[in-house]
């Protein structure tokens, strides 16, 4: 799929290949247009980043040096990882207080589902008990 106009891509989690970093960035500055990819990566990620820098480096952007300098990942670790990627926390972007909003109109509708299904069971109540009185 060709999305026309995509001029930004943000990666949340740091692909585990260098051929993966190329798909998801691919979205942006085709065409002889330019474009720009943002990666956020954790302490955990260091393994991955060589691979990933290396392409970045051949495309002619710059890499920070401490980044050219990690170790290499032996090919049974990238396979690995490649396999099982890391396991993370989910990432929320919803600021903070919006999930409280939420929350509260969540509790709200779920306390006012329990009335209701009380006044329910309470009028059903009400009707069997009138039915044996008489």
């Amino acid at each position: 799929i060709d999305f026309k106009g995509v001029n930004m891509v943000i990666n949340y989690d740091l692909p585990t290949s260098a051929v993966e970093y190329i798909h998801r960035i691919g979205r942006t500055g085709r065409a002889g247009h330019r474009g720009k990819a943002v990666t956020f990566f954790t302490e955990d990620d260091k393994p991955l980043l060589r691979s990933i820098a290396n392409v970045i480096q051949r495309a002619g952007c710059p890499v920070p040096e401490y980044i050219k300098h990690l170790p290499k990942l032996q090919s049974k670790q990238k396979k690995k990882l490649i396999k099982k990627p890391l396991t993370r926390e989910s990432i929320c972007t919803t600021p903070k207080c919006f999930l409280k909003k939420g929350k509260r109109k969540m509790k709200t509708t779920k306390e006012n589902i329990k009335e209701k299904k009380k006044g329910k069971e309470d009028k059903k109540g009400s009707k069997v008990q009138t039915a044996s009185e008489s």
